[in-house]
């Protein structure tokens, strides 16, 4: 099911406002109870998870920034 350029844009909005902080606080918990490991080493896990996140919305986030397919130069 494809979704159309404004549910797309919704999402995206939805997914950065409150998924993200939110898989931000569930990542610094679940990191806070091992060790803290080396500056270097935590910067990678952390990269790596920014990362991961973003891995499966590619297709939500793609294209959102740019004007509406189909849209006229006056709609924009």
């Amino acid at each position: 099911m494809a979704l159309s350029y404004k549910a797309r844009r919704r999402l995206s909005l939805l997914l950065l406002l409150v998924g993200l902080p939110i898989y931000i606080a569930l990542a610094w918990y679940i990191t806070s109870l091992f060790e803290r490991p080396s500056v270097v080493l935590e910067l990678v896990i952390y990269l790596v998870l920014g990362v991961l996140w973003a891995l499966p919305f590619r297709s939500v986030f793609k294209g959102v920034g740019q004007a509406e397919p189909g849209a006229d130069e006056e709609d924009r």
